[in-house]
């Protein structure tokens, strides 16, 4: 039986080691606080950034919300992302995705100011990335990453499989094992003999965006796999991108959706957040 690695319990443990920090950061007078922009109600961004809320109310960051409406215009956006880059009270700015199709994600994601993207996805900070320098790291891969080591599973000298090359996702991931000395494939839509390479992985990290797509036939036993994905299935049922029921029996270690990945990109976000405090870009 394969081992349940649980993100709830383990974003938790990230989330009260940030409680204790940022109360000791009050202590000194300093004050931790995330602006968050939402243009429209999407509904699941309305969910995310509910969440995002409440870990930092539970955390004790200040959590700046900008409920703008879907006709806001893109110019209005840079200017409100510009006085946020200037605003020495705010460490954090995070802007919901997707945006309205008439905003471009590209330019607002290059709005922000580096040293602010707690998101990790500014074109500097995964330039960073790429040659190792510091920066942030998109909140996903980098809670993969704490998913992995506080489960006890080692890294360097692993094979590593990532499915899926996105910018906020794939590549990043595949980048940050690389950096933890495992061998990395990529591989992705056009990848041919798919299940052969999976059954290559020691570590198999699935982010396809499609429901339940990684079956038995793409692992082999002892395998430790990481579902990315998050879908509802014919019953409504949240469900990944790994067929969950065929891949446990034969995974050394597994994680469940929901209750796996999920949790772990609020808590590395709130991370990122209290580190962007602390390097005092805010306060230059």
């Amino acid at each position: 039986m394969a081992k349940i690695i649980d993100g709830k319990q383990i974003s938790q443990q990230i989330k009260d080691e940030l409680k204790e920090e940022v109360k000791k950061l009050k202590a000194e007078g300093r004050n931790c606080c995330l602006a968050v922009i939402q243009v429209g109600n999407d509904p699941a961004s309305s969910v995310y950034v509910g969440n995002k809320k409440k870990a930092c109310a539970y955390i004790g960051i200040e959590s700046r919300a900008y409920e703008l409406p879907e006709e806001t215009t893109e110019e209005e956006l840079l200017s409100l992302i510009e006085d946020l880059n200037q605003d020495s009270g705010v460490h954090g700015i995070l802007c919901q995705l997707p945006l309205p199709a008439h905003i471009r994600e590209e330019k607002v994601i290059d709005a922000i100011s580096p040293e602010k993207d707690v998101d990790g996805f500014h074109p500097q900070n995964v330039g960073a990335l790429v040659i190792g320098r510091k920066g942030f790291v998109s909140c996903t891969p980098a809670g993969i990453i704490e998913l992995l080591k506080r489960s006890g599973i080692e890294i360097e000298g692993k094979r590593c499989v990532m499915i899926g090359r996105s910018n906020i996702v794939g590549k990043p991931m595949a980048l940050l094992m690389l950096r933890e000395n495992a061998t990395v494939t990529v591989c992705h839509s056009r990848t041919r003999n798919l299940k052969e390479i999976c059954k290559e992985a020691d570590i198999l990290i699935a982010a396809i965006g499609k429901p339940q797509q990684i079956t038995g036939e793409y692992i082999k036993e002892g395998t430790v796999v990481i579902d990315v994905g998050i879908h509802r299935n014919a019953d409504n049922k949240l469900c990944g991108d790994v067929a969950f029921a065929e891949a446990e029996p034969l995974a050394s270690a597994i994680t469940p959706v929901p209750g796996g990945v999920g949790p772990m990109t609020i808590a590395m976000l709130m991370k990122n957040c209290v580190e962007a405090m602390k390097n005092g870009s805010a306060d230059k």
